[in-house]
């Protein structure tokens, strides 16, 4: 950089302050880019670049700051004072700065997740370096563009306090759902509530993480549906769809809610997992899926695949994952915080406890259920 550039800098501020030549717009880019065009620049330019800064920047317009922001945010040699003198403006010229990774310590990160600005807090949701805290301050927003941002980030940390709000909103917000899906590091059994979203790879990691949690820890038996009940469930379902739903629902002590999603499932998957879940038999079960009389019922293919489905869960197993997909505690009504439905040891999946169907078999099923591997 030639060595007048100081001076100029210099000039260019008294020039400035004193009113003389409004170059408040250009002087600051100019001389920015000419900074930013040199690997080393000097000591005394960068001196005269702070002071020409301190004195213009809370004064140019906010296209002129924004541009400021973008280029100076993540240059190394950008001195602290010029950084600060931008991130007091505030609003959009902040969340320029955030976005493109001004050095910000964790406790200025988790102190912008709190703050009011939605602008600059969906920019901290796509940073890398955001931290746990910040992340459950951010999910507690529930913004949409924040959660969509927050799942989307990879390198986001989300502790379970913050992925526990994110799936419980993901169930109603399909582009939510497939962004939090998406992701390998999160815990496959904490997204056990969108099993009906996922993908089969995920769907068999779910059955999974399930069966070894049911494993580890033994859920209370309960009384199996009986003969009678099942026979007027089956009856319900020929002449009511939805009066089924609502029937089904309640055995399984649910309210309408549940019945709700049971519609609204026109894969049947849930139906299925419900009634396996009352003690029904993939058999019995069968039976009522077929007298719905809907696009499934007259899949050859698909009803088949559900009974397969059925086959490799124990009712408690079932049981568990409609908790889990219907958001419900053991004794239904209202949402609680959801129950990881797997291990301690918070691994993304769990191997072993195979059902005898082989991997492939399920992955064969699963696909004639619907939907795509990976």
């Amino acid at each position: 950089m030639p060595s007048r550039i100081a001076a100029d800098l210099a000039q260019l501020a008294r020039l400035a302050s004193d009113g003389g030549l409004d170059l408040r717009q250009v002087a600051l880019r100019v001389k920015a880019d000419l900074l930013l065009s040199t690997a080393n620049p000097p000591a005394e330019d960068m001196e005269a670049f702070r002071d020409m800064a301190a004195a213009l920047i809370p004064v140019i317009d906010e296209p002129t700051a924004l541009i400021l922001a973008r280029k100076l945010a993540g240059w190394r040699h950008t001195p602290p004072e010029v950084l600060a003198a931008l991130r007091a403006r505030g609003g959009e010229v902040l969340a320029a700065l955030v976005r493109k990774g001004t050095p910000l310590s964790p406790a200025e990160i988790e102190d912008i997740a709190a703050g009011a600005d939605p602008a600059v807090t969906l920019a901290l949701a796509a940073r890398r370096d955001l931290t746990a805290a910040a992340s459950s301050l951010l999910a507690g927003r529930a913004d949409p563009a924040i959660d969509l941002a927050l799942a989307a980030n990879p390198m986001a940390t989300l502790p379970r306090a913050a992925l526990v709000l994110l799936v419980a909103r993901a169930t109603a917000a399909p582009a939510l759902a497939q962004c939090l899906l998406a992701r390998d590091d999160l815990p496959v059994a904490e997204l056990a509530p969108l099993f009906l979203q996922a993908s089969l790879d995920k769907r068999l990691a779910m059955i999974e993480a399930v069966s070894a949690h049911e494993a580890l820890a033994p859920s209370p038996r309960r009384p199996s549906i009986s003969g009678e009940q099942f026979s007027g469930l089956v009856a319900t379902a020929l002449v009511d769809r939805e009066g089924a739903f609502a029937a089904l629902a309640d055995l399984f002590g649910a309210d309408a809610e549940l019945a709700a999603a049971l519609a609204a499932d026109h894969s049947r998957q849930l139906a299925a997992l419900t009634l396996v879940g009352c003690g029904a038999s993939p058999e019995e079960a069968t039976r009522f899926l077929i007298g719905l009389g809907d696009d499934t019922a007259f899949s050859v293919q698909r009803i088949f695949a559900l009974a397969d489905l059925m086959r490799l869960l124990t009712p408690a197993t079932a049981r568990r994952l409609v908790l889990q997909i219907g958001g419900l505690s053991e004794q239904g009504g209202a949402r609680p915080a959801l129950q990881p439905a797997m291990d301690p040891s918070g691994t993304p999946a769990r191997a072993g406890l195979e059902r005898p169907s082989s991997r492939g078999g399920m992955q064969d099923m699963l696909r004639r259920l619907g939907g795509k591997t990976g």
